[in-house]
């Protein structure tokens, strides 16, 4: 049973048949003046409509890309570069994906300083901090909307407020970037309400195809291009559109965004049955905040036992999860994001991550409730063995 849902999501039947006729029937090049390339042209300009539509913004704000991590890339480089003469000073947090931290700590070597601001325990940013980081040199924060790890959620509404305050106090740009990847569903994600200037989404997350994704670049916030080579989408993202992707990402994000009230109370009280059941288990914790979560995601420390061991024991009883992020889930040091928490690093080895969809079923909570204490009882007994 697949409870990692938070690595990647099947894509919705709806949208592999929305997709279809763009693959060999309407495949014309978007940037072709005949009726292939017109058709092409019109699906893209009608989804990227659509997809404003729902987003609460402007199509024009709306630019296509090509994962959730290239749409931050190109947000977070190509914000920092412009206003490179205004400042050179980047805030972030200690729990953001790689696909951010990376980003930042890589601009350091253009001459670009980062303040990365610590957390509580239950993975929240400190808005304290935050406001104390901002000076006249800083041009750019990117705080992310929900950790894909704990499932902490930050208070997106107040960080914006916090921002244009001293925006407006210090005279100067502040661009302020959310990494919204893990959001769609189970947050409110019209953007006019979060006061993102800049924001980033990935279709494989919400039940659309990997390989595209959305940047939010609000009317007026400035961005140069990172890539070159073409006119498309503005020029921000040069190169041949993804016709059939483009199509099936804003179809997934239509489905998800009406499924979402039936969708999240129903995963919400499972993740919260898994939750008791876990924590039946002894020297067990929640990691994240105990209500500020997201609905599909349940996260521990069981003490005792590695992470690594857990999941391939798991997987041999047919269950998929995760221990930590799937961008690092291969690699056998600890989470960043719980070292950052304050769990010490001996303790946040034995993390593992649940996160469940619109598929999960009563029985396969139940399932993991009752196989998870004998796993967890075999490996505690083999350490015990060794040591």
């Amino acid at each position: 049973m697949y409870l990692d849902y938070a690595a990647t999501t099947p894509v919705y039947p709806e949208v592999v048949q929305a997709m279809a006729p763009y693959w060999n029937k309407k495949f014309g090049n978007p940037s072709s003046v005949h009726s292939w390339g017109q058709e092409a042209r019109m699906a893209i300009d009608k989804s990227r409509a659509r997809a404003a539509e729902l987003l609460g913004v402007e199509p024009m704000e709306i630019i296509f890309t090509g994962t959730t991590t290239s749409s931050t890339n190109l947000a977070i480089q190509g914000v920092a570069k412009v206003l490179k003469n205004q400042g050179n000073h980047l805030i972030t947090s200690a729990i953001e994906h790689h696909g951010v931290l990376d980003v930042v700590r890589g601009l350091e070597k253009q001459g670009f300083i980062n303040t990365i601001l610590g957390v509580d325990k239950y993975g929240l940013v400190d808005l304290k901090a935050l406001e104390s980081a901002i000076t006249k040199k800083t041009t750019l924060a990117t705080i992310m909307y929900a950790n894909n790890e704990v499932g902490a959620v930050q208070p997106i509404k107040k960080i914006a407020r916090i921002i244009k305050s001293k925006e407006k106090e210090l005279k100067t740009k502040i661009c302020f970037h959310v990494d919204a990847a893990t959001t769609v569903g189970w947050l409110d994600i019209k953007v006019n309400r979060l006061g993102a200037d800049l924001l980033t989404l990935g279709s494989h997350k919400f039940g659309g195809p990997k390989g595209v994704g959305i940047l939010y670049l609000k009317k007026g916030t400035p961005l140069a291009p990172i890539f070159f080579g073409g006119h498309h989408e503005k020029g921000i993202w040069p190169g041949t559109e993804a016709t059939p992707l483009i199509v099936g990402m804003v179809k997934a994000l239509e489905i998800s965004l009406k499924n979402e009230k039936k969708v999240k109370s129903r995963v919400k009280s499972l993740r919260d049955r898994l939750i008791k059941g876990v924590l039946q288990i002894p020297n067990t914790q929640l990691t994240g905040h105990p209500q500020k979560r997201l609905a599909d995601i349940a996260s521990f420390i069981i003490k005792g036992v590695e992470g690594e061991a857990m999941l391939l024991l798991l997987s041999d009883y047919g269950i998929a999860a995760s221990s930590g992020s799937a961008c690092t889930s291969g690699e056998l040091k600890p989470s960043h994001v719980l070292l950052a928490m304050g769990i010490p690093a001996e303790k946040a080895h034995g993390s593992i991550r649940f996160s469940l969809g619109e598929k999960t079923t009563k029985e396969e909570i139940d399932y993991v409730i009752k196989v998870l204490p004998g796993v967890v009882g075999r490996l505690r007994k083999m350490r015990r063995g060794i040591s």
